[in-house]
């Protein structure tokens, strides 16, 4: 089974519609968030999508909650299917995994789960 298929089993994702931007070195592209869980992102392909000269340099993803808030995650382009590419996350803050862990308690609705999810991102 490959990487992505388990973390699919193991987080949980949830359609969430936020602003978000990808950012690698000085290109930057608005994107439309398609779904985001506790380890990463999908997206779908932006016009002018040029980072697949480059996909190993990691890219920072900007997803915007409110005016104050913002989750901001190091993220490294995990794979690519169709108009979809999904970002899996490598480093996160403080402030935005407090912001993310609490989008995924009110899109899980499970205490239960999300206390699960958050023992296996500790141990991935």
């Amino acid at each position: 089974m490959s990487e992505h298929s388990s973390d699919r089993r193991r987080f949980q994702r949830f359609a969430f519609d936020a602003a978000t931007e990808l950012v690698q070195g000085s290109r930057r592209w608005r994107v439309e968030l398609h779904d985001l869980s506790l380890k990463g992102l999908l997206v779908h392909r932006p016009d002018g999508w040029d980072a697949d000269a480059d996909p190993t340099q990691p890219f920072e993803a900007r997803i915007r909650l409110a005016d104050d808030a913002e989750v901001r995650m190091e993220a490294e382009m995990a794979h690519e299917d169709g108009e979809l590419i999904g970002f899996v996350c490598r480093h996160i803050d403080v402030d935005s995994i407090s912001h993310l862990r609490r989008l995924v308690e009110l899109n899980l609705g499970d205490e239960a789960l999300l206390e699960r999810e958050l023992a296996a991102l500790g141990e991935a």
